[in-house]
């Protein structure tokens, strides 16, 4: 016996064939390993602003940033149906004693027509009224989200995740001067402006929690005293619209039907996230 031409050629061609398949299983291994993470893709939600008052609704309320609740306060499964029942049933209230307030009013609007007494005035504040109004309904972004950010982080932690959001710190201090800080986990940048007058972005303040004490240590790296001044987180429009986004997919509920959002600051990779933990909604 002894090999023939067809004997090689045949044997070359499975060897080909066999280095071939090798080639394409090396090419799809290094791909896998080395291709780019994916994307979060995020649907475009318009951001409209709401005209007119919500039946409960309160006058002069102001947005929460918050650290997080310790977790044994935080409500369980039921407790969380619990609270929303009992929300429901306490703004039902709210609503049937305003219209009976409404009845009694234009009772006495009926029986008594004559005005008496010197005419009164006031400044109006421009802010969006309590009560029945022409608009649509709902509650602004900056009255309905409540953001914790966690206490047990170190400082410099919690400056990476404010840079990470594009969220830029401002002080109003007593002269009526605003101080903006950025870029708070490397070379800190301030701008002070005269007034805030012309600041479009969605803003926070403080209301409770420890980290209010660690946006003044930033603000003093910085030189600048905020003893006596007025802090605030201001969101980019890009920041805002992950918020609306990761809102939506919540409970995918309109923003009209919802009460309050709470966010936690969560991290994710080598970046962060922003992770509802609950809803409260008005109907």
């Amino acid at each position: 016996m002894k090999l023939t031409f067809f004997d090689r050629l045949s044997a070359g061609m499975i060897a080909f064939v066999l280095g071939l398949i090798l080639v394409v299983i090396a090419i799809v291994i290094w791909w896998a390993t080395t291709r780019p993470p994916r994307q979060t893709f995020l649907v475009p939600m318009e951001m409209v602003e709401i005209a007119g008052g919500a039946e409960d609704g309160a006058p002069d309320e102001t947005l929460k940033v918050e650290s997080p609740e310790d977790p044994a306060e935080n409500p369980s499964p039921n407790e969380e149906v619990l609270d929303e029942q009992e929300l429901t049933e306490v703004v039902d209230n709210v609503v049937e004693l305003a219209d009976q307030a409404t009845q009694q009013a234009q009772q006495v609007n009926a029986v008594s027509t004559d005005a008496s007494g010197t005419p009164g005035s006031a400044d109006g504040t421009g802010r969006r009224g309590l009560g029945n109004g022409p608009g649509t309904g709902g509650i602004p972004n900056e009255q309905r989200w409540f953001i914790r950010y966690s206490d047990e982080a170190s400082i410099s932690e919690y400056a990476k995740q404010l840079d990470y959001f594009g969220i830029e710190m401002g002080a109003l201090l007593p002269s009526g001067q605003l101080v903006l800080l950025s870029g708070m986990s490397g070379t800190p940048r301030k701008v002070t402006k005269s007034s805030g007058k012309g600041e479009t972005r969605l803003y926070m303040t403080w209301q409770a929690g420890n980290r209010k004490a660690a946006d003044a240590e930033l603000f003093k790296r910085a030189g600048v005293d905020v003893s006596d001044a007025i802090l605030f987180h201001f969101y980019p429009k890009k920041t805002e619209q992950l918020l609306l986004q990761t809102e939506y997919e919540y409970a995918k509920r309109n923003a009209k039907e919802i009460r309050r959002t709470y966010f936690v600051v969560t991290r994710k990779g080598s970046g962060y996230n922003f992770v509802v933990t609950r809803q409260t909604y008005l109907r």
